[in-house]
């Protein structure tokens, strides 16, 4: 199949997520192919990129899908609630021979994905990378630059800390309907929680130093524990954002610089501990929603210029060399802190 090598798919394209996806492909001076089933809203959203080409296509309707994914080298999934888009979109990809990416937050969706389709994307010779985004994607680079040489570790520890959180419409869907379905990933498998969510302090890195953290269930628990060999994987998050999310009165999302990105500020610090010794890596930035379009077009790049060796169904880690994946977005869209030993974590 002839593809133009810069043309990238994107499924749900005037979402505020594919928004900076959209963006960030034109960056890099990547053809973007805006893909929805709302014309009216693709031609608006094509608007704010001129070249950019639109296609109508509906999940339920495979030949739109397909006739949408024509001529890509790739496609990108930014439609949410996966559960209700992945399995659509990534039958559409293996059916056009192309690798897919996503950047889902839900457990669920990213579990099904590698446990059942990774004979489908080895068969079609296609790289499927579920969760290419701040949840699952971000926390898997950090715990493979953490680990460094070690070959395993005793546990894995992904804590999150947000100034403040602003969900959008389609993060407050994901919430709702994932209520209750919630896994952690405990004695070397994934599990429902025993009880509500624990809470520990947890020392970050200055300036945010001790903070107050609740257990979180993310895609990163099942991204990390697909490939790195660790019986406890734990994921955490400061207050204030739980609070923000809990609360129906929090607006969405609002743009404060020229690249649409809200203030928010976050700090993903990442600590693995091996027979008493520490390793730590961190990375910091602005809105974890932005910060989702380079880590995903990043990861397009790779596979499609033919910088990964292997096919199937791969969390980040797996697909690139984490601290050389993390150092390409340091410092344009987030900062980077190599691994080193940690004197501080959980207490």
């Amino acid at each position: 199949m002839n593809r133009h090598h810069g043309t990238i798919a994107v499924v749900g394209a005037y979402g505020h997520t594919a928004a900076f996806v959209v963006g960030e492909l034109r960056r890099r001076h990547r053809t973007p192919l805006l893909v929805g089933r709302d014309a009216a809203k693709l031609h608006s959203a094509a608007q704010a990129h001129p070249g950019a080409r639109t296609r109508v296509a509906s999940l339920d309707d495979p030949p739109s899908l397909d006739r949408a994914l024509s001529g890509a080298a790739a496609v990108i999934n930014c439609a949410g609630p996966f559960a209700d888009t992945a399995p659509a979109v990534l039958d559409a990809a293996l059916r056009a021979g192309i690798p897919y990416l996503d950047v889902a937050a839900e457990q669920a969706v990213t579990l099904e994905t590698f446990e059942r389709r990774a004979r489908q994307a080895r068969d079609a010779g296609v790289v499927v990378a579920p969760s290419m985004a701040f949840y699952g994607g971000l926390g898997d680079l950090l715990a493979c630059a953490a680990m460094g040489d070690w070959p395993d570790a005793d546990d894995i520890t992904v804590a999150i800390a947000l100034d403040s959180w602003q969900p959008t419409r389609g993060t407050r869907e994901t919430v709702r309907r994932n209520a209750g379905r919630h896994l952690v990933f405990t004695g070397s498998r994934l599990t429902p929680p025993e009880g509500p969510p624990r809470t520990y302090s947890w020392h970050f890195p200055p300036p945010l130093g001790v903070q107050k953290v609740t257990e979180l269930s993310t895609a990163d628990q099942v991204t990390i524990s697909r490939h790195l060999r660790v019986p406890e994987i734990r994921v955490c998050i400061n207050e204030a954002p739980l609070r923000d999310l809990s609360d129906p009165e929090t607006p969405p999302p609002t743009a404060v610089d020229a690249d649409g990105r809200s203030a928010q500020t976050f700090l993903v610090d990442v600590v693995a501990r091996r027979a008493g010794a520490l390793r730590r890596a961190t990375a910091s930035g602005h809105d974890i929603y932005a910060v989702t379009a380079p880590i995903v077009v990043e990861a397009a790049a790779r596979i499609i210029d033919g910088r990964v060796d292997r096919i199937g169904v791969a969390a980040a880690g797996e697909l690139f060399d984490a601290p050389d994946f993390l150092r390409a977005l340091d410092p344009t869209h987030l900062t980077f802190t190599a691994p080193a030993h940690a004197q501080t974590g959980r207490t």
